[in-house]
């Protein structure tokens, strides 16, 4: 399921601000709850910087999830209201978990949330939307994503997290083309783990633990410009196989400064999926080489 061979893309890249994490002595956190007025939401300090984002539709045949930790796909869906929580986890569910199998030669997929944003929507509390992720980050760390698969399948995590698994998230459009706050992602071959700093998001029953960024002029951006509703974003937020490849990126909405002013707000789905490979003759031998772990990420 290629993308669509006949679609423009622009040459130049835009420059815009993204958000990235300043560095602190504490671990920063972040709250998912309100809290009672007088207490932050977040400890986290914005570092912005102006970066170039480039179109990646130029590119799109070349991306990989096991390279830039990202790609772009074809996909009709067959969901008449993304809204709808029901419709969405007994169709569009479904319909990702075969999407990820055929996309990945998975053998397993373990589709466990989903979130619609609409900055309109959220505003008024409408649907369950949310607003707009501003800030350079990623959905887990090397800590975190494990404790995902004992949670969300404990009768068989055991022999699950023997072998090689992945959190890939499905991102598209609701209704588009997308005109307003675009996704940004990041080329994970060119991020250094330094510049991954560990942060906790504080549930009311849970700490889950994502990673901030921060700012290195090395990083190279990509958008895809007017995402349309039948072109889906595959985006790695964790691979346990540490053998060179992509095990995860940073990524952002962002402000567009080519968007018109009166232009719609941006809808869209995120599905979050843990993604479950045939155990390989390799595994004990990838499990022992020696690779950055989240503790020296944490530090970083």
């Amino acid at each position: 399921m290629s993308v669509d061979s006949n679609r423009t893309h622009q040459s130049a890249a835009i420059e815009t601000s993204l958000n990235y994490l300043l560095r602190a002595v504490e671990k920063p956190l972040s709250f998912t709850f309100a809290l009672p007025p007088g207490i932050a939401q977040t400890t986290r300090k914005n570092d912005p910087h102006k970066v170039l984002i480039h179109d990646a539709w130029g590119i799109a045949d070349q991306l990989s999830l096991d390279k830039q930790g990202f790609t772009v796909i074809h996909h009709q869906s067959q969901v008449a209201n993304f809204y709808d929580p029901d419709e969405v986890k007994a169709v569009y569910y479904l319909e990702v978990e075969q999407l990820l199998k055929k996309q990945t030669g998975a053998v397993k997929v373990v589709i466990f949330d989903h979130v619609v944003r609409n900055a309109d929507k959220a505003k008024r509390k409408e649907d369950g939307a949310r607003e707009y992720a501003n800030a350079v980050h990623n959905d887990y760390s090397l800590n975190s994503a494990p404790r995902r698969v004992t949670a969300f399948v404990p009768d068989q995590a055991a022999e699950l997290l023997k072998h090689r698994f992945a959190e890939i998230n499905v991102w598209r459009a609701i209704t588009g083309p997308i005109q307003q706050f675009p996704l940004a992602i990041c080329d994970a071959q060119s991020i250094d783990p330094k510049d991954a700093v560990a942060t906790d998001l504080v549930y009311p029953n849970r700490v889950g633990e994502t990673y901030g960024f921060t700012y290195n002029p090395a990083h190279r951006w990509y958008y895809f410009p007017r995402l349309r509703p039948s072109e889906a974003i595959l985006l790695k937020c964790y691979d346990s196989k540490a053998d060179g490849r992509a095990r995860f990126t940073a990524h952002t909405s962002f402000q567009d400064p080519t968007s018109r002013p009166d232009a719609p707000a941006r809808e869209s789905i995120e599905v979050r999926a843990l993604v479950f490979f045939a155990p390989e003759a390799t595994d004990a031998a990838v499990a022992s080489k020696s690779q950055p772990t989240s503790s020296t990420l944490a530090s970083a």
